[in-house]
């Protein structure tokens, strides 16, 4: 177990947009930072950072909280393994306690896969650098590639001996257990026998965003026919094909930096344009290219180039790949290599300037790459130039901006030589189909799901909602300005120099929390809804234990159930609407406004509220009959209306009954 030592380092240590601008490209906005949710599909950016209270909150997803919680919910790490790696990230040396064979054995079946995988890439890797078999077949394959040792490493490249089960053996001796074996797919259990599923290939670890091994892929270096060339892992639980892009651990930074992605089809692509000094290059791994893989570059950059080998055939079967793309609302350009070359040969041939000024040269958007690669056969068949200009189109009416989608009918109509009049309603019936369709689907799920709801239901939210807005405004205001000293004013009775009692205003200073929790005390008002009570208490119990609040080291104690919510709040402020708060009678503190006169105003609406809801009550207890006597709710109730005329006085301004 990680001594508390060690976490609390942690915590001082790591910083929030640092974490996460690992993993998702983000924009300094004032004095935060924005970007594209990393958990939705998004096309405006609602993920916002916080550098100076070191939260996050994506509002799109309505998930939030510091660093660890980051990388907890975007790589599904446990806490440990969360701390283990910012640990790791900013070189702080782990202290461990002593584990007790309970906790030793609470690992999940995924954690228990990602070690299997881990232990293998390194035996592989190993293997390659000093066995004898190794360092003759696969070291010799990589170098005679022209990869260099600093490349092998950087890419954890390895080899898995011929003997059937070599790795198998190795990993067993070492207590790994054969059901994870088997479930990552290194190990096939076939009639009791043991087998290395890649067994006499060398080794590529697919890595997920943060570096964690999903899976490999395997090249087999023989002349076996009936042997596949290239052999990937099996899906499983941790491993989805269609989900990861190979070299993305390597390539992040460099994407995010540049504000480019190259997209390659393989392994060794992505290797030797990386040992060429051009980083920002990831791979589908041979598999067709998906939406969940485009987003993973979504989340880093807004624009990818996509580089294909001469090859006509293989051209054309990826065009599909350029649409999806476009759907995400991406720039794409495509690039072709001269006939007899692809990426990894070509980058071998030329250094680094030259490649950059290649693709600079070469690249293509869309458009210009459709209609060259398909005019030559269509220029004197009238049918097949209709098809290819229907084809560009149905890409155009893919992009989600109108803007970019006319710019692009332009180019069009220029390029094919016809009009734009015609391609404009082409697009337009192209498109209004997709948002029938869109429409269609919509009301369907609409319907599904559709509750009928009457007035009185609709009133009973709008009150549970007021309440709701207010108890939420107790605990912002304790986050923000709980441990600051105000001014408040205390009405007092007094019996003057006559003998009357009259009401004398004090002044007094009070920490904000204090304030709050001697009103609440003196109302003897508890908070409603469990959740804020909870985190009311929970803050409460904090500032009369602590000296001094510090929003980064309460949030590193905080519960987990209250995490979210409380970085709900800490970013409410940061959103650019604040819904309508004044029609609801829910305080919005204005600039020119004191904590002190935003504190009192919040306590004195609860109160309205609370005194409203006693009212309401009051009036269901006076009977219509003749014969009743309502004296004393009717007494009691008028009694309460002054009450609130009183709080309609201090605050400024009417307020009405809910």
């Amino acid at each position: 177990m990680i001594s508390k030592n060690t976490i609390d380092t942690v915590f001082e240590t790591a910083r929030v947009e640092e974490v996460i601008g690992d993993f998702v490209q983000l924009k300094r906005a004032g004095s935060n930072f924005k970007g594209l949710s990393p958990f939705s599909d998004e096309r405006s950016p609602s993920f916002m950072v916080s550098p100076a209270k070191q939260i996050w909150k994506d509002f799109s997803s309505g998930k939030g909280g510091n660093a660890v919680a980051f990388l907890m919910e975007h790589e599904h790490f446990t806490y440990p393994e969360a701390i283990r790696y910012l640990a790791k990230k900013y070189n702080i040396e782990i202290e461990e306690t002593e584990r007790t064979d309970e906790e030793k054995a609470v690992t999940d079946i995924k954690e228990s896969m990602y070690l299997v995988s881990e232990y293998a890439k390194d035996y592989f890797h190993d293997v390659l650098l000093h066995s004898e078999e190794g360092k003759a077949i696969g070291y010799s394959y990589f170098k005679e590639r022209g990869f260099t040792s600093d490349t092998i490493k950087k890419f954890a490249l390895g080899y898995s001996p011929e003997q059937w089960d070599a790795f198998s053996k190795e990993a067993l001796g070492k207590g790994y257990k054969l059901e994870f074996l088997e479930s990552t797919g290194l190990t096939i259990n076939k009639e009791e026998r043991l087998i290395d599923r890649f067994r006499g290939r060398v080794m590529f670890p697919i890595q997920s965003m943060s570096g964690r091994v999903l899976g490999f892929g395997g090249r087999i270096l023989g002349n076996d026919k009936k042997a596949a060339k290239y052999l990937n892992s099996p899906e499983s639980d941790i491993y989805h094909k269609s989900k990861v892009l190979y070299g993305i651990f390597q390539a992040k930074q460099a994407i995010a930096k540049n504000n480019l992605c190259y997209l390659v089809e393989g392994y060794t692509d992505v290797i030797q344009f990386n040992q060429s000094g051009i980083e920002n290059v990831v791979a589908s791994s041979g598999t067709a290219l998906t939406p969940d893989q485009i987003r993973l570059v979504n989340r880093l950059t807004k624009n990818i180039t996509v580089l294909y080998d001469g090859d006509a055939a293989g051209l054309r079967a990826s065009i599909r790949g350029v649409d999806l793309i476009l759907e995400e609302g991406m720039n794409v350009r495509v690039c072709t290599f001269p006939e007899g070359e692809d990426p990894d040969s070509f980058a071998r041939k030329h250094s680094s300037e030259e490649i950059l000024a290649y693709l600079d040269k070469n690249s293509k958007d869309f458009i210009q790459f459709k209609a060259s690669l398909l005019m030559d056969e269509a220029k004197h068949d009238p049918i097949k130039k209709a098809d290819l200009i229907r084809d560009m189109v149905l890409s155009i009416s893919k992009i989600p901006d109108r803007i970019k989608r006319e710019i692009y009918i332009q180019e069009t109509s220029r390029i094919m030589d016809i009009s734009e009049q015609v391609l404009l309603n082409t697009l337009a019936q192209l498109v209004q189909k997709d948002l029938s369709e869109a429409g269609k689907k919509a009301r369907q799920e609409q319907k599904a799901f559709d509750v009928v709801k009457n007035e009185d239901e609709t009133v009973a939210v709008e009150k549970v909602d007021i309440l709701y807005g207010l108890e939420r405004k107790i605990i912002e205001i304790l986050l923000l300005y709980g441990d600051k000293i105000e001014e408040f004013e205390d009405v007092l009775l007094k019996t003057n120099d006559e003998g009357e009692i009259e009401e004398v205003i004090e002044k007094k200073d009070y920490k904000v929390y204090q304030r709050i929790f001697l009103s609440l005390q003196e109302d003897e008002v508890e908070l409603a809804n469990p959740l804020f009570r909870n985190i009311y208490n929970h803050l409460v119990d904090y500032f009369h234990q602590n000296e001094q609040f510090q929003i980064e080291q309460y949030l590193q104690n905080l519960e987990p159930e209250f995490n979210q919510e409380v970085t709900d709040i800490l970013m409410l402020e940061e959103q650019q609407s604040l819904h309508n708060w004044e029609g609801q009678h829910i305080i919005v503190k204005l600039k020119d406004q004191t904590v002190g006169q935003y504190v009192s105003e919040t306590i004195l609406t609860l109160r309205w509220f609370l005194v409203s809801r006693i009212i309401e009550e009051l009036k269901g207890e006076i009977s219509n009959e003749p014969e009743s006597d309502n004296t004393e709710p009717l007494s009691m109730a008028m009694d309460y209306s002054r009450l609130i005329n009183t709080f309609s006085k201090k605050l400024g301004r009417v307020m009405s009954r809910y």
